[in-house]
This record gives C-alpha cells, structure tokens and sequence, in this order.
C-alpha cells in the first residue's frame, strides 16, 4: 500500500510550508530514511525522508508550491502501484454528510439571510476560502440551508482585491529559507502590536564574578558554563518565573501562560536566520544551559539539529553583540509576546559612591514585546528584573 509523504510540523507557529526542491523525480527508487524532498519553514530547511523502500509513486506539491501541516505533498510505494483516492472521496462525503445533518437539526427554514446571522461551511470549504483568502460573506452558498461548499469557493470571483490578498504575495522573488523569513516578518508585524524598550545593565559584577568562578572552579567547570549568553539564558530564565505574564504566547485569538521556560536564541546560519531551543532552562544549573546552548546552536549552524529543538520555545533571545550593535528592535517571534535583543558591550568612567572616578562596564537591552496583551509598565518591570539578576551575580546561582 502507497505510503504518504506529509509536510511536516515542526514548530509551535507553523502551518504550512514550502516545498523547496525534491531530490526524486517520479518513478526513482528510493529506500527507507532516505531524504526525498526539503521543505522550508518556522526560519529552517528540512529533509522529508521516505518512511518505506519503494519508487516515488507521486508528486502532490511541486517545487516552490505551499502546503499546510500535514498534507500530503507525495507519495512512496511499490512499482506500479496506483495510488487510491480515498481522501478525495472521502472529503466529498464529509461534504454531504455536513449538509444532511444541517438538514436534520435545523428548526426551520430560512429565507432570508439576515446581518450577523451565522454563516454556514463546510469544513472543507472553509478551509479552501482561507487558503484563498476569501471571506466567506462573500461566498453564495447552493448547499442545504445556504450551506457554503468546496465547489462554491472554487466558482467563487472576489470583486475587490482584498489586503490579506495583497498580503499574500509577500516574499514574491525569493525563494527557500529567505521567503519563509519574508512571511514570517510581515506576519508578526501585521499581528501584533509591538513595542521595544531600551535600557543598560551594569556588568561589572557581572564580569568579576565569571573571573573569580573561573579562579574557584579550575577544570571543573566548563566555559560555556561562565559564557556571557549561559549568563543571560538564566537570568532571563529567572525574570520569566518571576513575571510568567511575560512567559506567555498569543496567537490572535487565545494567551497563554507557560509554566516551564524555553528559550529560544536566534543563530544566523549561511542561508538565513533559525532559532534552535534550549529547553527547560528554570530546572538547569549554569552547566547545563551552557552545555544545552553550545550543543543546539553549533548543530543548528552544520544543519543536523533534530527538528524538536526547533519549536516550543516560550520566549527568544538574539545577540548582536558580536556585530558592534548597541541597540535594536527585535522582532517578536510569534507567537511569543517577548524576545530580547543584546547589545555590545561597552565601558565608561563614572563616578562611584566614594566620589572616584571609576570605571564600569554596560550591556544594552532591547525588550520588544505585544502590547496587545501586555502594556508598558509590567514590561518595564521585567526588563528591569532582568538587569536585576544581571547585576547580582550570584543570584544565578542559588
């Protein structure tokens, strides 16, 4: 029996992707685990492997063409095989089934559809009108009761262009991981609301308490353990569990505060940008997040990252220290409703309390959040809590 190839999910925002290129044409042999097709989506590349030996039987999506999670973009199985139509089949019955149960429960009929009365679809065809862009008011139901189905969506002509229509051809001319990025970035945009506050976080403590655990701890204790970016995974890790409002997600319609922390960090790779994810960092020592970032972000940059490390991530951290940025506005990585941006570091004399000059060392913040769901003092409050653990130290540690 044909064996399907599915787009897969692999990240808490995505719904669909793009079929970058297929490595078979129809009819190659392929062998279990063998990659048959790449996909683009959620900022990354990944390799759809056949799930059986056999010949690709068929193409459903072409190169360049779109699909949602978990539809059927090919199909794998034995030579000459013919590859049945049950989904169609399926789906038609689906159609009608809804009308006759429409029918049944209706209490009576009606002639006249009236302003805000409720708009009946079948799931199908609802589906369809989205995937169009189409709104479903406009649509003429033929179905029972008015019932709007498949074949209404597809007979149906829009007679204006509408702005999700418009925004639809975002990343037009790009192609792969960058087209993905396009559409990711307007989508955040056009969804929320965002805000970005800046503000420096005194260091110097910071620094002389990474000098003296490297005295105190020697060899036994790893470098990535003492790295500016484990530093700044726990003390936001810590500021979330202290403002778990902040921990949250919204995707338009539902909020949603997460009881465990995963960061997500933003790495640039040749082709683009992905954010692999350190995960369950409110239950790791400094050790382990270091180990865990390391791992993920040098596996993220070669390509062999496994997809689960690249979804559920509850908020995000992007470092352009290293690109001599001091402050930026990032932009959220939605569904999340907060990512903050790091700047480089910088030092100043200024005077301390003893009225000396002395001199002191700063790290820029930039907290861009949804104000949708969050307004600007409790989003002060946790960046400011932020710069709090920063600046204590050994906080990160107890």
């Amino acid at each position: 029996m044909a064996e399907t190839l599915l787009m897969p999910t692999l990240g808490l925002t995505m719904t669909e992707g793009t079929v970058d290129q297929w490595y078979k044409s129809v009819g190659d042999t392929v062998t279990k685990g063998e990659p048959v097709v790449s996909i683009s989506s959620e900022k990354l590349t990944h390799d759809v492997e056949s799930p059986v030996d056999g010949v690709l039987l068929s193409i459903s999506v072409e190169a360049g063409g779109e699909a949602p999670c978990q539809a059927v973009i090919g199909y794998v199985g034995n030579e000459g095989e013919t590859i049945s139509e049950a989904t169609e089949i399926v789906e038609e019955v689906n159609e009608i089934q809804e009308d006759v149960t429409q029918e049944m429960v209706k209490d009576q009929p009606t002639a006249v559809k009236k302003e805000g009365e409720r708009i009946f679809a079948t799931p199908l065809a609802r589906k369809l009108a989205a995937d169009k862009h189409y709104s479903l008011s406009d649509i003429i139901g033929t179905g029972g009761n008015g019932r709007i189905t498949r074949r209404d969506v597809e007979r149906h002509v829009p007679q204006v262009v509408s702005q999700s229509v418009i925004s639809a051809t975002v990343g037009e001319g790009l192609e792969g991981m960058r087209k993905v990025i396009a559409q990711r970035m307007h989508q955040s945009l056009a969804q929320t609301a965002q805000l970005t506050l800046h503000r420096k976080a005194n260091i110097t403590s910071l620094l002389a308490f990474r000098k003296d655990m490297k005295e105190k701890a020697g060899d036994s204790l790893s470098k990535s353990a003492l790295s500016i970016n484990t530093l700044l995974i726990k003390a936001v890790s810590l500021a979330l569990k202290d403002f778990p409002q902040m921990n949250a997600s919204y995707d338009t319609q539902v909020y949603t505060e997460h009881k465990d922390v995963h960061i997500g960090v933003a790495v640039a790779v040749d082709d683009g940008l992905v954010v692999p994810v350190v995960k369950d960092v409110h239950l790791k020592s400094l050790s382990q997040i270091g180990s865990d970032f390391v791992s993920v972000t040098s596996q993220a940059v070669d390509g062999s990252l496994a997809s689960e490390f690249y979804r559920g991530s509850t908020f995000t951290i992007t470092n352009l220290g290293n690109a001599g940025v001091e402050y930026f506005t990032p932009i959220l990585n939605t569904p999340e409703i907060g990512i903050l941006g790091i700047g480089v570091t910088s030092t100043k004399l200024v005077f301390n309390e003893e009225k000396d000059v002395t001199e002191i060392s700063e790290l820029p913040l930039s907290l861009t959040f949804d104000h949708q769901v969050l307004d600007g003092s409790p989003a002060a409050e946790f960046l400011g809590q932020v710069v709090y653990y920063l600046e204590h130290p050994y906080s990160l540690v107890i």
